[in-house]
């Protein structure tokens, strides 16, 4: 079949975003809805999965009403990573929370598997560094708290899902439980050389296989709908991915060299690979899974940027945190000699130190809001920088540009100062849903709107280009102040 109008689900940690593009790629109609996050403890994340599925369909039959009606012919999934739930395959009701990827309850599991030595078999199945960021654990601690939640899950009562399995579960009238690729090889149970759940590691985890959903391509027909709100039934989803390989794929980013940064809540810089390769400070993992050969990813996980910047923005009482913060920080000039390293949960790539703690230095009895302010937001830059700088030298690339979109990616201010730190071009996409736009493409494939790679390619695209101005005299300075904060907030005093 040929569709020529996509529905993309772009399921985020702050919010739902829906939009409806046609076959020129352009966007036909828009819509977003708020997600609620609570923090019951200190480092505990959560979000109520009805609550997360509510937001999708409000924000479907926005979008379709601003489209006068029309039904899209397609549906693309993207969708937050590593945030796990578990449901009753009958009823359908969440047993417990959303745990989100932000959430650090499981360290201490973590601290245990590590120091059982099973680091090795880990990263070597699954790419990826033991670390609460990831799925499985959070799956484990889930249904360890869940009456006969083992034996329930093993017996296929249970279902245990990443973000994208609930929504798909709940568009197909709860008929398939299914994830791709990209979304399996962040949960830590997945094989990258097999392409599968890894048996050794469900055992490990103590997951049951039977609770997991079934593994599919990024791109392909996976389902149809039943109606939902004002969408009709007998829609094929058509794609599901997760939110920072939609976004490399929405850049056009498809050979290896290209190196994207997708601006959050926290922070994700993914280069494709034509290998596996395996760096100290990165993962690896499945960059999307078209028909043929996985393609394989490197990538740099940064736990808070954007959420650093709302932190501050509500310690100081704004109604409009970002957007108070941003205009704060262009009162002081870069380089004020203030850093905030946002280690609010650890520090993630490339130093992955789950012991690390938020610290602001260099305070004087001049600093006020602004100075915290410009930290907050060069903060951003110098973590973003680590990653680029680990990235650029594993891949070798001789011209490096960096690829940028995400909310914070529009603050011009912050763009530039990232040219200048990591002393390369920024080229940000005008869009801002460049995951959106990466899961529409990818369910395009699937259903014959586009046929080829080169036909996404030839799809108009506006970008924006900041060059470096800044010298490597007073670039140097500035990062090895940074270096020297980021050393201070990894410094643990045993008691």
């Amino acid at each position: 079949m040929t569709a020529s109008r996509i529905l993309a689900i772009d399921q985020g940690t702050t919010n739902t975003k829906v939009l409806l593009m046609g076959s020129d790629g352009a966007v036909v109609a828009h819509a977003s809805r708020p997600v609620e996050t609570t923090f019951p403890q200190p480092g505990w994340v959560e979000q109520d999965a009805r609550g997360i599925w509510r937001t999708v369909v409000d924000a479907i039959d926005e979008c379709l009403a601003r489209a006068g009606g029309t039904q899209p012919d397609a549906i693309a999934v993207t969708n937050q990573r590593e945030s796990v739930l578990v449901w009753d395959r009958r009823t359908g009701v969440p047993a417990g929370p959303v745990v989100v990827w932000q959430c650090r309850r499981t360290a201490e599991a973590c601290d245990r598997l590590r120091a059982e030595g099973r680091a090795s078999l880990v990263t070597a199945r699954t790419g990826l560094t033991i670390d609460p960021l990831f799925s499985a654990t959070k799956a484990r601690w889930l249904l360890d708290r869940i009456p006969d939640g083992h034996a329930r899950a093993a017996a296929g009562d249970l279902r245990v899902g990443t973000i994208d399995s609930w929504i798909v579960w709940n568009l197909t009238g709860r008929a398939v439980h299914a994830c791709d690729a990209t979304n399996a090889s962040r949960t830590q149970l997945y094989s990258l050389a097999s392409g599968q759940w890894d048996p050794d590691l469900l055992d490990l985890f103590g997951i049951p296989a039977a609770a997991l959903p079934d593994i599919r391509p990024s791109s392909g027909v996976i389902a149809q709908t039943t109606a939902c709100g004002t969408l009709a039934a007998g829609v094929p989803v058509a794609a599901m991915i997760g939110d920072s390989h939609a976004a490399l794929f929405g850049h056009a980013a498809f050979e290896p060299g290209a190196v994207k940064a997708t601006y959050g809540t926290g922070s994700s810089l993914m280069t494709p690979v034509p290998v596996r390769t395996d760096v100290a400070g990165l993962s690896s993992t499945v960059a999307w899974a078209l028909p043929g050969p996985v393609t394989l990813a490197l990538e740099g996980n940064i736990t808070d940027t954007g959420g650093a910047v709302e932190w501050v923005g509500r310690l100081l009482g704004a109604d409009e945190p970002g957007r108070h913060v941003a205009t704060l920080a262009v009162t002081v000039p870069h380089g004020s000699g203030t850093y905030l390293v946002p280690a609010f949960a650890g520090l993630g790539a490339p130093h992955w130190d789950a012991r690390a703690r938020a610290i602001v230095c260099g305070l004087t009895r001049g600093s006020g809001p602004a100075q915290l302010a410009r930290a907050a937001i060069d903060s951003i830059a110098y973590q973003i920088g680590d990653v680029f700088a680990v990235m650029i030298d594993a891949i070798g690339s001789a011209t490096p540009v960096l690829l940028a979109d995400g909310g914070a990616s529009r603050n011009d201010d912050l763009m530039q100062f990232q040219a200048d730190i990591i002393g390369a071009p920024i080229v940000r996409d005008a869009s801002t849903d460049l995951s959106a736009r990466g899961a529409a493409w990818m369910a395009g494939l699937a259903t014959g709107v586009w046929r080829t790679l080169d036909d996404l390619r030839a799809l108009p695209r506006s970008v924006d280009r900041f060059e470096p101005r800044m010298s490597a005299a007073a670039r140097t300075p500035l990062i090895t102040g940074w270096r020297e904060a980021v050393a201070r907030a990894r410094m643990v005093v045993e008691v």
